[in-house]
């Protein structure tokens, strides 16, 4: 493995820098709000950003970008999946610039899970596609070859070349039985099904319900759709989340778009034979020191690190979906924190609250809070707001915590604060107080 110049082992505060740098979240905000272009490049530097249907707050996918860009227009996100909400219209631009009409950049399509997605990466999702065609498992195949599944499909899909676009709740039940979340009616499964496989794409969503439309109307005409061999597709994968990671085990690698590890260790020790990843030394916070990887681009962001030059200056709060959390076990191995969402969990043996938040603050994630937004009533509420053990809230810590909170509170048009409770007590007058 190549040399490095500084003095081995890494920092962890050095290591920590390289991840958040990495993955945005280091710098202080810049004034003014992002632009469309702002909003892209976020993404592409991530790679990919997960969506969630809960709504304690505004839904994961526009959380995530807050936490890096600070308060932006979320319909300028959308504009980016979306365009127009409509199918392919008018002629190829001549300047090469894309369709006229269609202006979307992104897409949404399985990738870490059902994540909004470059389109220059496109056609590596075209082998995941062709697996859903494909299925190995019994069930599945089953179900495909069922006569009454196949009339299902071929009806959904003249229906959607016939009018364009179309949703779920534009077909009926035909089984006499209720659907539920978990109960889907047969055009349902046939809808996903064929967005699985790559013949539908999510074309718009209205009140966060999919419309679909047949792929190649919903994909802009200058978007690649050469299929890759899977090979191709995984190591491009790999490299895209080895950049966005920063610096990691190297079977963490893959739990950035949740590949399988049986399949991703020799194309990972593939990399590292080949230089693509280079082994660093790091001090961990257990004081043990570990073997860590890290992109051959991202080497000169290590010199930086340990020179102090890259120092994270950020205090936000994260998604708990944020792509941050993606690597399995970074959250106890990089910062002694452990990040859990506990929605799925009773109430009486939740931990810290339902859909709680990550406090991050220069480089550690010193708490959390469990919030809600009171739509009606323009009001967050705090049920919980949580201090790591032996994080002190100091007078600058709090005035960050306070400068964060009333960019949330911006992001959400909400005016009201309540907080609920505090630990440590005293902290709740305090950060009301600095709120404002």
């Amino acid at each position: 493995m190549s040399e490095l110049t500084y003095t081995s082992p890494l920092p962890l505060s050095a290591a920590r820098a390289v991840v958040l740098h990495a993955q945005q979240l280091d710098a202080p905000l810049v004034d003014g709000a992002p632009d469309a272009d702002a909003i892209y490049d976020t993404v592409e530097r991530v790679g990919w950003v997960q969506i969630d249907t809960l709504q304690m707050v505004r839904r994961s996918q526009y959380v995530a970008l807050w936490s890096r860009l600070g308060a932006y227009d979320t319909a300028e996100f959308d504009r980016l999946i979306f365009g127009d909400g409509t199918i392919n219209h008018g002629t190829a631009d001549t300047d090469g610039g894309g369709d006229d009409g269609n202006e979307r950049r992104l897409f949404e399509y399985w990738m870490h899970a059902a994540c909004v997605i470059p389109l220059t990466l496109y056609r590596f999702a075209i082998p995941t596609m062709r697996r859903h065609a494909n299925p190995p498992g019994k069930r599945r195949r089953e179900w495909l070859q069922d006569p009454a599944n196949i009339e299902t499909l071929d009806a959904v899909m003249r229906h959607v070349r016939d009018h364009g676009l179309a949703r779920s709740a534009d077909f009926e039940r035909t089984d006499g039985r209720r659907g539920t979340w978990w109960d889907w009616k047969p055009a349902k499964v046939a809808l996903e099904h064929l967005y699985n496989t790559g013949e539908l794409t999510i074309a718009n969503r209205v009140n966060f319900q999919r419309i679909y439309g047949i792929t190649e109307t919903v994909l802009p005409r200058w978007v690649d759709t050469a299929p890759p061999s899977e090979e191709e597709a995984y190591l491009t994968l790999l490299d895209k989340s080895a950049r966005a990671l920063g610096v990691c085990s190297p079977m963490q690698i893959p739990d950035y778009f949740h590949m399988k590890r049986t399949p991703a260790k020799p194309l990972v020790q593939r990399m590292l034979d080949e230089g693509t990843l280079v082994g660093v030394d790091v001090q961990m916070p257990d004081g043990t020191v570990a073997e860590q990887v890290v992109h051959r681009a991202n080497l000169p962001l290590l010199e930086r690190a340990a020179d102090g030059e890259i120092s994270p200056r950020r205090t936000t709060f994260l998604s708990p979906f944020d792509s941050l959390f993606w690597a399995k076990g970074r959250d106890m191995q990089f910062w002694g924190f452990r990040q859990i969402l506990e929605a799925y969990k009773p109430a009486p043996i939740r931990e810290w609250g339902y859909f709680c938040l990550p406090i991050l603050r220069n480089g550690e994630l010193i708490g959390r809070f469990d919030p809600k937004l009171e739509r009606k009533d323009a009001t967050l509420r705090l049920k919980h707001i949580y201090l790591e053990p032996g994080i002190k809230p100091d007078d600058a810590l709090v005035a960050d915590i306070a400068t964060a909170m009333r960019s949330f509170l911006s992001f959400h048009a909400a005016t009201d604060l309540v907080i609920e409770q505090c630990t440590p007590r005293g902290l709740r007058r305090r950060l009301l107080r600095a709120v404002g």
